[in-house]
């Protein structure tokens, strides 16, 4: 059996006395379009700079590819590609400059580095404005560059933080369009969005992070399953959203209406 893509053993991070991310162990097969959710604070993101040697756990153990993180990190991290938060881009560089720099720190060689650069800038259409600035770009433009930026040395392993946050629907259907044809090249993806249909849509298995812990995990239907066997009457004939799931299990219930929220907020009555 192939080693996971992706596999962590009691992942520990602890801030002083806060502990952002709780004794979590997942394992994420090669091929998969992995899923990591979670509500604001639950230690999505730290998950993911530990994973990708921003962050060194304060206990625990990580795989990537069978590679032991701890002693083989620039091995592994020549097999990644990443995605972060906050994007991380150079901002007084062209986009051309930009990636030709990050293809070069790969290892790539002048030629590949330029070839690939020219496809990417065409495929996320980037390429119109050569001179332009990134600092100058749109923040949807700016996404499709990290993305290129990730995928330029053909990682075997993408991680992606919250990718489609600010993207508008023409950047999004170029950026889905881009990871599908990844996985179906035998890519691993694991992916953090609060947008649920489209995780729904591209993800085959899902996890769940609630306080810093991992309340479930799974392939969609394994957990709708497990939810809709907790339900009685209609509902459990029902086939649930992920959004559904993803409110029970964290919340225990689909969450209260808008009525019975705005019945708290006299002043909206």
């Amino acid at each position: 059996m192939d080693s996971p893509a992706i596999a962590t053993h009691a992942l520990t991070r602890r801030f002083g006395q806060f502990t952002a991310v709780d004794n979590v162990t997942l394992s994420v097969a090669p091929g998969q379009f992995f899923g990591f959710l979670g509500p604001n604070g639950a230690g999505k993101s730290t998950t993911i700079k530990m994973l990708t040697g921003l962050l060194e756990p304060t206990s625990g153990k990580i795989e990537i590819l069978g590679m032991d993180f701890a002693t083989h990190a620039l091995e592994a991290k020549r097999q990644i590609g990443v995605v972060p938060e906050g994007l991380a881009l150079f901002g007084r560089l062209t986009a051309s400059e930009y990636l030709r720099f990050v293809a070069r720190m790969y290892g790539l060689d002048r030629d590949t580095a330029n070839r690939r650069t020219d496809e990417l800038l065409d495929f996320m259409n980037l390429a119109n404005e050569p001179k332009k600035l990134v600092t100058d770009f749109s923040h949807g433009m700016q996404k499709k560059l990290a993305l290129a930026a990730a995928v330029i040395h053909g990682p075997k392993v993408l991680f992606l933080d919250e990718p489609f946050e600010g993207v508008d629907a023409v950047a999004a259907g170029t950026l889905k369009a881009m990871l599908q044809r990844m996985i179906e090249r035998g890519a691993t993806i694991f992916l953090t969005s609060h947008v649920l249909e489209i995780v729904e849509r591209l993800c085959s298995h899902v996890a769940i992070i609630h306080q810093g812990r991992l309340v479930a995990n799974g392939s969609l239907e394994e957990l709708r399953r497990g939810v809709a066997a907790s339900l009685t009457g209609p509902e459990a004939d029902e086939k649930l959203t992920l959004e559904e799931i993803f409110l029970r299990i964290v919340s225990g219930s689909p969450g209260e209406s808008a009525d019975e929220a705005l019945q708290e907020l006299s002043w909206l009555a």
